[in-house]
C-alpha cells in the first residue's frame, strides 16, 4: 500500500479506491516504530489495541469484498458466540502474522474491486444484496473510522499525531502538481 497522488479527475472507481488506499496507508503508517507490546497494549476500557484493529480490518476486507462477491478468502476470526473475537489478538498470533494477514486481505480485496463493476451485486454476510459501489463506500467509512481509533491509540502510546508522514521527503513524493500561477494585471 502506497500513497499516490489523488485522481481528482479519475473514474469513480479510481477515486473510491484511492480513498480506500489512503485510509489503509494511514493505518499501516501509525503502526511504524512500535514494538509488539505497544501494538498489543489495551489502552481503553473496551480492550481495543492497535493490532486488534488491524486484525478486524483484515477480516472485514475479506468479508465484505471477497466473500460478498464470491472470491477466495482465508478463514476469518468471526465467532457468533463472541462478537469481539475479530478484535482480540490471541497469544499465538504474532505481529508479523497479523500484518501479513492485513496485507493479503487488502490485496485480495483490491483484486475483487478492480475486476468487479461498481453496479455488480453480491450477497453480504447478512444475506442482503449489495452493490460493489455500496461496499466500497461502506469500507471507506469503516476503515476511516478505525483509522481514527488507531490515531487516538497511537497518541495515547507516544504522543504521535497526524494521518500521514509529514517529512519533507514524504511530502515531495506525494505532492500535487502545482501548475503555474495565473497571470495578474498590475
Amino acid at each position: 500500500m502506497t500513497t499516490t497522488k489523488s485522481p481528482h479527475t479519475g473514474t469513480e472507481k479510481e477515486i473510491l479506491l484511492h480513498s480506500m488506499e489512503r485510509h489503509r496507508t494511514a493505518v499501516r503508517w501509525k503502526l511504524e516504530g512500535l514494538d509488539d507490546e505497544q501494538l498489543r497494549r489495551q489502552l481503553v476500557p473496551s480492550g481495543t489495541s492497535l493490532l486488534g484493529l488491524v486484525k478486524h480490518l483484515a477480516a472485514v476486507e475479506y468479508g465484505w469484498f471477497c466473500e460478498t462477491f464470491g472470491a477466495k478468502s482465508e478463514p476469518l476470526p468471526f465467532d457468533d458466540d463472541d462478537t469481539d473475537a475479530d478484535l482480540r489478538v490471541e497469544p499465538g498470533e504474532t505481529t508479523a502474522d497479523l500484518l501479513a494477514f492485513y496485507d493479503r486481505a487488502c490485496a485480495a480485496a483490491n483484486a475483487v474491486i478492480v475486476s468487479t463493476d461498481l453496479d455488480a451485486t453480491g450477497t453480504s454476510w447478512s444475506g442482503a444484496e449489495v452493490s460493489m459501489r455500496w461496499v466500497l463506500v461502506h469500507m471507506i467509512e469503516e476503515t476511516a473510522r478505525h483509522a481514527g481509533h488507531v490515531d487516538i491509540l497511537r497518541e495515547l502510546l507516544d504522543g504521535m499525531t497526524g494521518d500521514h508522514d509529514r517529512s519533507p521527503a514524504a511530502d515531495a513524493a506525494t505532492a500535487e502538481p502545482t501548475g503555474t500561477a495565473p497571470e495578474t494585471s498590475v
